[in-house]
């Protein structure tokens, strides 16, 4: 191989091949009228994945410091390094929902306005914080409880993608209810590209929830569950239409995801479609494909579903 095409060797002693200047040119043409995205015609500052990533990474630090954190903490030392990582996780998050701001609100405020509002939704997030990880508490307990292989809280923690999962959904139904919702959707989707569950910010979930092995589970917005409830993998909990309006847009906001009441075991595949109840302690077998409301105490098989289909 010659020097000049060495990695990292100057691109400029190699012959061109390609038309940049045009191709740069007709980007911008791309990017600036014929085809812009952004967002208002004119904004560029975006929230950035990476350093939402950072913030995520930070609270979970600063909830569970021996876990995520540092394993030699000690009693002297665990309470500055909580401060300093939460320190640090508030402010990157503060300046993120700031930025956020400009995509959720269609007025023209300005930056001391965003400013100011990006203050008091962080204060807010960081006050529910104590109590959010009494929440994270009751679904690693579910999980303990609820998996007879698992020998341990911490690993729970440190192994189980639905409850890494459901720890992110939290934060992020946290900040989605109190308005930053473009922060939540990424702190969502960062959960969703790790662990392969995809949980909507939107949807409101009880305490003591566990969702086990984790991969292909897919929660709705509007979906409600309750408490003491468990998933397996590739459980979906989502829309069987979408509503539009005369013109034919999706109406947005509307209820379309079930309602999954106490108590409630839902097996592996089984798919959950549309505003429909599954009452208190029921038991929704593997593969059953369900669009109707089933009272408290049921039990669905997919041989049952089979079965009805058949007599109807």
């Amino acid at each position: 191989m010659s020097k000049d095409r060495l990695p990292g060797r100057s691109t400029q002693l190699l012959a061109p091949q390609w038309d940049l200047k045009e191709v740069v040119a007709q980007l911008r043409d791309s990017r600036e009228s014929t085809h812009s995205v952004r967002h208002k015609g004119r904004v560029r500052e975006l929230p950035s994945r990476q350093i939402i990533n950072e913030v995520v990474d930070r609270l979970r630090a600063a909830l569970f410091p021996t876990h995520y954190g540092n394993a030699d903490l000690t009693d002297e030392s665990i309470d500055f390094f909580v401060g300093d990582t939460l320190n640090v996780a508030l402010t990157l998050l503060c300046d993120q929902v700031r930025r956020s701001l400009r995509y959720d609100d269609e007025t023209d405020a300005d930056e001391a306005d965003l400013a100011a509002r990006a203050g008091q939704m962080t204060r807010a997030f960081a006050a529910q914080l104590p109590a959010l990880r009494a929440l994270i508490v009751s679904d690693l307990r579910a999980a303990f409880q609820g998996d007879p292989a698992a020998t341990s809280i911490s690993e729970i923690l440190l192994c189980y993608p639905g409850t890494a999962a459901i720890m992110l959904y939290r934060f992020a139904h946290a900040l989605h209810q109190l308005g930053a919702r473009l922060i939540a959707r990424l702190v969502s989707e960062i959960a969703h590209a790790s662990t392969g569950v995809d949980i909507h910010p939107g949807a409101q979930i009880g305490a003591s929830f566990f969702i086990d092995h984790g991969t292909g589970v897919v929660i709705g917005e509007t979906t409600v569950v309750g408490e003491r409830v468990r998933l397996y993998q590739a459980v979906t909990l989502g829309a069987k239409r979408f509503p539009a309006d005369a013109d034919g847009r999706l109406i947005k906001g509307v209820a379309r995801h079930p309602i999954v009441e106490d108590d409630v075991v839902i097996y592996a595949g089984a798919t959950i479609l549309g505003r429909i109840t599954i009452g208190k302690g029921s038991t929704i077998g593997g593969n059953v494909w369900l669009t109707h409301s089933v009272p408290p105490g049921s039990s669905l098989t997919q041989a049952q579903m089979r079965s009805d289909e058949k007599s109807t």
